[in-house]
């Protein structure tokens, strides 16, 4: 059974389906779930995190945390906000622990798309080197747009920041990373 669209991006019907069949204990769903989300929850818990082991901890906690609460989800047809929300709480969980975040390198940027069919290795070095040049905000927003497919306003309530901040960063994002590549300055 196919999990991904043709495009490579996540398919909100596939996850239902696992996160369901977590719910009723099926080990082999969650196994599922995890091959088929894991890429875009380690890249947002990385963007936030900015570490690449926080955000491989993070990533298996993610799947810990539902698989304990399936049996709680209720499909409102956006499975991956729901997974992205509990990344997110347990990212400011972490942080609240350590009050220290570090910088993110080039080889953690690297990674997060490293899993990714849709990139090749020069696509790939193209798009670290973009992404390196955004807030952390902006980033964070355009790699849940991009990975995960959320719309702006499921970016806005997974972020718990007004809709109107998440687009225009989501613009002014975009806007840079046009001038970057039209201007040949990678």
């Amino acid at each position: 059974m196919p999990f991904n669209t043709n495009d490579g991006r996540i398919n909100a019907a596939d996850v239902d389906e696992c996160l369901y069949a977590v719910a009723q204990d099926d080990v082999e769903a969650l196994s599922r779930l995890y091959a088929l989300t894991s890429g875009a929850i380690y890249a947002y818990a990385l963007s936030i995190t900015k570490n690449a082991f926080d955000a491989e901890d993070v990533t298996h906690d993610v799947y810990v945390k539902a698989y304990e609460n399936a049996h709680s989800y209720s499909s409102q047809g956006k499975p991956m906000a729901w997974l992205m929300t509990i990344t997110k709480n347990l990212c400011y969980n972490r942080f609240r622990k350590r009050s220290k975040i570090a910088d993110v390198t080039d080889d953690d940027l690297e990674r997060q798309f490293a899993a990714d069919p849709r990139l090749d290795a020069e696509d790939r070095m193209v798009v670290n080197a973009c992404l390196s040049r955004l807030s952390d905000s902006e980033r964070q927003i355009v790699i849940m747009h991009s990975m995960t497919d959320l719309k702006h306003i499921d970016i806005a309530r997974v972020l718990s920041i007004p809709l109107a901040t998440v687009i225009s960063k989501y613009n002014r994002a975009v806007k840079k990373l046009r001038r970057i590549f039209g201007k040949g300055d990678l």
